[in-house]
């Protein structure tokens, strides 16, 4: 590709960089919430660990609609067309406050109800401080889909160093509060979602301000004024749902095989928490190149640059390759130093390190066809296929496997990551002959 084309190499890297680092920052501000939480206990650490496998479902479905508000927003910015990204952008705030409200209310009537029916019979110690967690998880829901909605609206137009910037001081300010509602208050679990609370609706409140500004391709001037436009709203569900209902059935996969990893123990229990902390880790420079791979896909298609979508999806993925693999090789390193500074038992410590060892040997040969394809095909308007392939892998393949290896084989814990690595391997081989094939690429708008 040359300079004159869309995207030269080091536009890519200055598109790139910002989102990976915000990924990137978010996980391990993730794992220092967790060392600073495992330090009340095993009981805190694995409570608020259950917790999060529902709080990933929120935060997935929220990032599923800002997806949708991604592509549309994109190619519209491709067409040159800024009077209609901006209304799109607008819908895209409006639905998600909506949604975001509506979730809130339903949550905090059922708490009690969804944690029983999720995790069953777990310690009491446990379930009180999942409890406390996921009360005010729920508060901070609508910040969580703001969050998402302004930074994919900065994102469709190429701005991704201010989403960085703000994530930077948002997850400052969780640890800061972490660190003095835990340490100094002695808080405990209590403090520890307040303080994530908090930042969330830190990060909610600058993006938003900052959207306002009119000197931006996409500004949202006066929020008190936004109405439904019921036509734009169908063009970013049209994106979203789709693209919602295949990160939703992901996280209800996750949700069933947590139910399975629940009833071996707190020693297993933590294990895993933590070898998902350090996965979600050494995933995020994979999905920061997947995500900027939106803007760019979106993009190509606005300005009617169809062969420069499939060029720039090729290359994204071979990308994906050398990211994933630096970042899980860089993972495992410090992981010793990582459970040591957390204080884990030395069972539920070694157990993660072994795991681990799996996970940084078959993630960089399987993760990236399996999901950088996958964000070009999605960016391009195939989120049908995309969602119904990655449905029936995850529970064909992951949960269905998973659940058998821990329940009847009595596997413990690795049972989770065979199922996960055979899912990837079917998705990856699946995506491929998609990919090639080019039919993967519709019309939008």
């Amino acid at each position: 590709m040359k300079e004159n084309h869309m995207f030269s190499n080091r536009k890519l890297i200055l598109l790139l960089i910002p989102i990976i680092a915000e990924q990137f920052l978010n996980s391990l501000m993730g794992m220092a919430d967790s060392m600073m939480v495992s330090n009340v206990g095993a009981a805190a650490l694995s409570g608020v660990s259950l917790v999060d496998s529902i709080n990933n479902l929120v935060v997935q479905t929220f990032a599923a609609l800002a997806t949708g508000g991604v592509i549309i927003c994109a190619t519209y910015i491709g067409q040159k067309d800024n009077k209609r990204a901006r209304e799109a952008a607008c819908q895209v705030i409006l639905v998600a406050a909506f949604i975001s409200f509506v979730l809130l209310a339903v949550c905090l009537i059922f708490r009690d109800s969804l944690l029983g029916l999720i995790f069953g019979r777990i310690d009491d110690d446990v379930m009180r401080a999942a409890g406390i967690y996921f009360l005010l998880s729920i508060l901070s829901y609508p910040g969580i889909a703001l969050t998402a909605a302004g930074g994919a609206i900065f994102r469709a137009q190429s701005n991704t160093r201010l989403p960085m910037n703000v994530a930077i001081v948002s997850n400052l300010l969780n640890v800061a509060g972490n660190a003095v509602f835990i340490f100094a208050f002695r808080m405990g679990v209590f403090g520890a979602a307040l303080a994530t609370l908090i930042s969330r609706f830190f990060s909610a409140a600058v993006l938003l301000t900052l959207l306002r500004r009119p000197d931006q391709a996409i500004s949202v001037r006066s929020y008190h004024r936004l109405r439904p436009d019921f036509s734009g709203i169908k063009r970013i569900l049209a994106m979203g749902i789709p693209n919602g209902i295949e990160n939703s059935m992901f996280q209800f996969g996750k949700l069933a095989i947590q139910s399975s990893v629940s009833l071996l123990g707190t020693t297993a229990i933590a294990a895993q928490a933590m070898s998902n902390i350090f996965e979600n880790v050494n995933g995020v420079a994979g999905v920061g190149v997947g995500i900027g791979l939106m803007t760019i896909v979106g993009q190509c298609l606005g300005a009617g640059r169809k062969d420069e979508a499939i060029y720039y999806t090729r290359k994204m993925i071979a990308w994906g390759y050398i990211v994933i693999l630096v970042s899980c090789l860089f993972t495992y390193a410090i992981s010793r130093p990582v459970v040591a500074l957390a204080g884990m038992e030395k069972e539920s410590a070694a157990l993660c390190i072994y795991m681990l060892g799996w996970i940084t040997i078959f993630k960089p040969l399987l993760w990236s066809p399996s999901f950088v394809t996958a964000y070009g095909m999605r960016a391009a308007g195939d989120v049908k296929f995309s969602m119904i392939v990655a449905t029936l892998t995850m529970w064909l393949l992951r949960v269905s496997l998973a659940t058998y290896l821990i329940r009847a084989c009595g596997m413990g814990p690795m049972g989770v990551w065979i199922g996960m690595f055979s899912d990837w391997g079917m998705r990856a081989v699946i995506f491929s002959i998609r990919f090639h094939s080019k039919k993967w690429i519709h019309k939008i708008i």
